[in-house]
This record gives structure tokens, C-alpha cells and sequence, in this order.
């Protein structure tokens, strides 16, 4: 049953516990949470039921610092009345890993992975132009991206158990080349759900245990693809997510963007292209709390000024998962910005992929 109360201290604890280590086994998991592993796996169990959990994947920044991927965020301006058939439009597309219904001068927040820049044009003017309903949109393309959702944490665990579960990488290294359709099909695979066996990876993608471990811990251990741990956010304490376009010194923003992406709330800093450098998302408690995050933000890059904001008052999609208006999960659109799928055409062939309608 979905509520609007909080997650009970056990819940958020394998909530949190999942975030810093979303693969992990449940026995390991036991082993810090103080829990049998069957337990763990019942709760799991119980709060993916309900949609108010789960597990996402995408393809990380290193594949587009590497030139082997593109990262945009679309502002989309709809014709009165016609937003929910839009966004359920664009939310049924693979390479859109987010819709949100936001306020302001836009009525729609997309995130959108692309190949290359010409790939991401061609979707733009040939896609997206040509929906029915869609009166404008204005493309920013993502730079560097400084912090991103699989660094947010639930803040449930001790300092010790944080330090028992967080694992010790190899560094990040280069990601070996463009990705190989195997890799695209790990990945799309992944999308859905995060924490599949190796052994459902494998009948997936149509290969071997063995080589679908080698090449799932190549992606991860080389930053290609982040898994990160969801809740539905009237469970997370901070319900409300803010949306801010801050324009920074140009010899600043590097260290500005760093000291920003290191505060608790922020769920996303990237540079950006276009009349602001810099956008920023974050949780928090209430609307009269963004006023603060934005002072904050300000005190992390002074010379700065926050050109825009927003609100998102329906995350419909996020990094692939369908949210009800309360925002819990009802279904999953798995990402591939690989993925030729037109936007103006029949997309019950996306509902399709992931096995559940909207």
C-alpha cells in the first residue's frame, strides 16, 4: 500500500545501504544491516512491490567525456492541454531518460541521451519538432558533470556502516573504446533493473555468465554505466525537487561546480550550454526551502546569480522508470540512446520493451 508517511528505520537503512552498494549480495548486505539476508530480500521485495523503491542504471558521464555519448537537457513548450499527451509521448521514448512537468517558462524538463551532437539534432528538428502538440523547445548540452543522482544518499546509516559497505574500486579508468553492442544491450538490460543476476543478464543478451560478468564489471569499474538506488520521493524528506540555471564566472565555475556538487541536497550540477553555465537540481523539504538552497548556492560561487528556477510538480519519468503523480514507480521504459524510435510514431512498441503499460 503506497502512503505518504516516511520509510521505517530498518527500510531506510537497506535503502541506504543499496544506494552506496546497489549490486550487492544479501548476504554481505546482512552483514552490516544486522539483518538475515532472507529478511532483506523480503523487504526489498515488499518495497519494490509497492514502487517505492528500486534500482536504475544509465550510461555514465565518462562514456561523453570520452566523445562516445551526448547528454542534453530540452525545455519543452506545449500547446494548451496538451501536456500529459506530450509527456506520455516522450515518455515512452528510450533515449528521454526523464520527463518532468515543471513550472516557469517551460512545461516540460526532458533528459536526453544521444550518440553524438548530429544525432541529438537530427532527434530535435525531426523528431521532437514534428510532435503533435509541441510549440518550441531550447536544447542545452550538458559539459562536465560534477555530481549526479547515484551520489545522493538517504543519510540513514552510521558512519561505520557506510564504511563497511563502500567498496574498493579499481580508479575509473578509460572506457576501452566506443561500446560494443553487447555492452549497449548490458546496459539497456541494466536499465531496468539494476540488480538483475548475472544470469538473467546473460539470457537477455544472449550470451555467457561468465562474459556478461567480465563485461557488466568492465562498464561499472570504467564509469561507463552508474547503478543508483530510488525511492519514491515522498519517502526521501525532501519531497520537493528544485531546479536552478546559474550563471557563473567563467574562471570560477570549475571550482564553484565542485564545492556546489558537495552540498547534501544536490542531485545534480552540470555545465551547460547557453545563456546559463550552470544547472543545478536538488531535494529539498519544502518550497519555501529553495529560496535558501539558492543563497547557498550563491555562497559557493560568489559572483554568481541565479538566472532561472523551477519546480518540478510531476516527475512522470526518471532515469527510465515511470512515477505516478505521487511519484512512485508504476513501470519502466528501458534506456537506449541508441534507439532510432521516432517520437511522432505508434510508441506501444517502447511500452512493450519494458513488458508494462503506462
Amino acid at each position: 500500500m503506497k502512503d505518504s508517511g516516511q520509510l521505517n528505520e530498518a527500510d531506510s537503512a537497506l535503502v541506504h545501504a543499496l544506494q552506496i552498494s546497489p549490486r550487492a549480495t544479501w548476504s554481505r548486505l546482512a552483514s552490516v544491516l544486522d539483518h538475515d539476508a532472507v529478511t532483506l530480500a523480503r523487504r526489498w521485495k515488499r518495497l519494490t512491490d509497492r514502487g517505492a523503491a528500486w534500482i536504475s542504471c544509465y550510461p555514465g558521464p565518462a562514456l561523453a567525456e570520452s566523445g562516445q555519448g551526448c547528454l542534453a537537457f530540452v525545455e519543452v513548450d506545449c500547446a494548451g492541454g496538451r501536456v500529459l499527451e506530450v509527456a506520455d509521448r516522450l515518455s515512452r521514448q528510450p533515449m528521454v531518460t526523464t520527463v518532468e512537468h515543471v513550472t516557469g517558462d517551460r512545461d516540460l524538463l526532458l533528459t536526453v541521451m544521444r550518440p553524438d551532437l548530429a544525432s541529438l539534432s537530427r532527434w530535435v528538428t525531426r523528431s521532437l519538432s514534428s510532435l503533435p502538440g509541441v510549440t518550441a523547445s531550447r536544447t542545452h548540452v550538458a559539459g562536465a558533470i560534477y555530481t549526479e543522482g547515484s551520489r545522493w544518499r538517504l543519510r540513514a546509516l552510521s558512519a561505520d556502516q557506510v564504511a563497511r559497505l563502500t567498496e574498493r574500486r579499481p580508479p575509473v579508468g578509460r572506457t576501452g573504446g566506443p561500446p560494443t553492442d553487447l555492452d549497449r544491450r548490458i546496459m539497456v538490460a541494466l536499465s531496468e533493473d539494476g540488480r538483475a543476476p548475472y544470469t538473467a543478464l546473460a539470457e537477455t543478451c544472449g550470451t555467457g555468465v561468465d562474459t556478461i560478468r567480465r563485461r557488466t564489471r568492465h562498464l561499472l569499474d570504467a564509469g561507463a554505466v552508474h547503478i543508483r538506488c530510488e525511492t519514491a520521493r515522498p519517502l526521501s524528506q525532501r519531497p520537493v525537487a528544485a531546479v536552478l540555471w546559474a550563471q557563473v564566472p567563467s574562471g570560477s565555475l570549475e571550482d564553484a561546480a565542485r564545492r556546489i556538487a558537495g552540498m547534501p541536497d544536490v542531485r545534480l550540477c552540470a555545465a551547460i550550454t547557453g545563456r546559463h553555465n550552470l544547472l543545478v537540481v536538488a531535494w529539498v523539504r519544502s518550497v519555501n526551502d529553495i529560496q535558501r538552497l539558492e543563497t547557498r548556492v550563491t555562497a559557493q560561487a560568489p559572483g554568481s546569480t541565479i538566472g532561472d528556477r523551477a519546480v518540478a510538480l510531476w516527475p512522470m519519468k526518471l532515469s527510465g522508470h515511470l512515477l505516478d503523480e505521487a511519484g512512485y514507480r508504476r513501470g519502466t521504459i528501458p534506456i537506449d540512446g541508441w534507439s532510432t524510435l521516432d517520437a511522432t510514431e505508434d510508441t506501444d512498441a517502447a511500452a512493450a520493451l519494458a513488458g508494462q503499460g503506462p
